[in-house]
């Protein structure tokens, strides 16, 4: 496919993704998502903010020494230390490109930088010829484009062609863009620019008003050729432009569009729930393509002519995207070479002897007590694994409550504090809040509950539940996730994981982008 053809999906889950308020990542979570983006066939993964902390540098050195059929990519704002550090960071990549900026919009140059137009397009001319000494390609992005005068963004577009850039990205950074507007935007600077056929334009949307799909779409219209996206469209307040229905809407409406993407669709849903299950952001049910409704059909119209033809009601396969008929794959009787190989299907590998053990010794005390496995059961399993294997300070021995028509709730735990077993008895106004009480008895963390969310996994009584507990502390925010078939004990789980995660002070410190 020639570059007109073809639209770039540029994946930035791991950097802005992350800005998400509880979505930090490790470094191997991180390599884990790139993983599974370069088996999506992403084109361009952003794997983070070089510069922004110790941590991330070593996701982005990591990434790029990693993956190899997708360009690694870090973000640098225009200034020389971040972008030697971009540079750094991607020194060993098969392929890698530093993605610098700067604001462009008047409310920012005057308020933010207190910097006149002119010194703004120096510092981005300058940004750019730093990082083509450092990388062969490099991705210029005006922040705050959308609010930005359409006379300036073609003089510093033109110039930061013409200094090195290959691609211009036009963000719509706080969500304030319309379809019709944005594309006729996007469509001006290319018509007006001299040397617009020397790069490509991206478009990086925002969801504040709910367009950001649309308002992609629209560029793409227009002229565009990349679209910055995410993963369940996490991202910065209400996210980004969500990826699976950027690809979706490209390839399913090919006659108005005409173009292609290079993503194998079957892994959108693996890539989906991988990133749900490290970022503790569960997908809602109805959410387009990746919801567990995308596919269901309620109505007794609506069943009656899909039985009788697919396409009535359905303009795409659920096998496409990667849902699989969720069939029983395994039992208790299987062996620790059967629960890997599926494990492998599903898009897990376990690094280590040890990590398979314990996720094989899980699905052996799941196999137990529920009679039915499914690929979503053993998903749930290993994050939960994972999530266990991490930096475990807090970790459940024992729960008991009791819960009767009439009477207070009560709560008796066993909780191990590095490796000291501490036991404490609480009640509250229902099971879990009892549960919450008790283990706050002894870990006395102080910190605030700000989401509990229940989700069950597959369908069924037996269903194993998984649970996100969100919690706050002096600023910092973490996810916690908690899976089992009694809820109770995968509430106790996530708020335990989430104590864990505010011990082990993950650092997260973007600048807003």
């Amino acid at each position: 496919m020639s570059s007109n053809d073809r639209v770039i999906i540029f994946d930035t889950t791991l950097r802005d993704g992350e800005q998400s308020p509880g979505a930090s990542m490790t470094r191997d979570e991180k390599l884990r998502i790139a993983k599974q983006l370069e088996k999506l066939r992403v084109d361009v993964i952003e794997a983070g903010f070089a510069i922004a902390s110790p941590g991330d540098f070593e996701s982005v050195k990591s990434i790029a020494d990693t993956i190899k059929e997708s360009t690694v990519c870090s973000l640098s704002r225009a200034l020389d230390a971040d972008i030697d550090r971009a540079g750094e960071a991607l020194k060993n990549a098969a392929s890698g490109r530093i993605h610098t900026f700067i604001a462009t919009s008047p409310i920012h140059m005057q308020y933010k930088l207190q910097m006149e137009p002119d010194q703004v397009v120096e510092n981005a001319v300058r940004a750019v010829k730093r990082a083509r000494n450092l990388v062969g390609d490099v991705e210029f992005s005006l922040e705050d484009a959308s609010r930005s005068e359409l006379d300036f963004m073609c003089r510093i577009i033109e110039q930061v062609i013409e200094a090195g850039a290959h691609t211009i990205n036009i963000p719509d950074t706080v969500g304030y863009a319309v379809p019709h507007e944005y594309g006729n935007t996007i469509r001006q600077l290319i018509e007006r620019i001299p040397n617009s056929d020397k790069a490509i334009f991206s478009v990086h949307c925002h969801n504040d008003l709910g367009l950001a799909v649309a308002n992609s779409l629209a560029a793409v219209n227009a002229g565009a050729r990349q679209v910055e996206c995410t993963i369940n469209g996490l991202g910065e307040r209400a996210g980004n432009a969500a990826l699976e229905e950027i690809v979706m809407a490209l390839r399913t409406r090919k006659d108005t569009f005409g173009l292609e993407t290079r993503i194998d669709t079957t892994q959108i849903v693996p890539a989906s729930r991988l990133v749900s299950s490290i970022t503790g952001f569960p997908v809602q049910p109805n959410k387009a393509i990746v919801g567990a409704n995308a596919f269901a059909h309620e109505s007794g119209i609506h069943q009656d002519g899909v039985l009788k033809h697919r396409e009535t009601y359905e303009i795409m396969t659920a096998e496409d995207v990667g849902w699989n008929t969720n069939r029983m794959v395994l039992g208790k009787l299987s062996g620790r070479a059967a629960f890997r190989a599926r494990m492998e299907e599903l898009g897990t590998v376990f690094a280590t002897d040890a990590e398979l053990n314990t996720a094989f010794a899980r699905f052996k005390e799941l196999a137990d007590k529920k009679s039915e496995i499914f690929d979503d059961d053993l998903v749930a399993l290993v994050s939960d694994a994972r999530a266990s294997a991490g930096h475990e300070k807090y970790k459940l021995s024992s729960l008991n409550v009791t819960s009767q028509t009439g009477e207070v709730p009560v709560a008796n735990l066993v909780v191990s504090v590095d490796a000291q077993e501490h036991s404490a008895e609480a009640s509250g106004s229902g099971p879990v809040d009892a549960a919450f009480k008790a283990i706050e008895q002894v870990a006395a963390s102080g910190a605030n509950l700000q989401l509990y969310s229940v989700n069950a996994i597959t369908s069924g009584t037996d269903s194993q539940g998984e649970v996100t507990v969100r919690l706050e502390k002096a600023g910092r925010i973490v996810n916690g996730l908690g899976a089992d078939t009694d809820i109770i004990i995968a509430s106790a789980k996530a708020y335990l994981h989430a104590l864990n995660l505010l011990d082990a002070n993950i650092q997260k410190a973007h600048p807003q982008v």
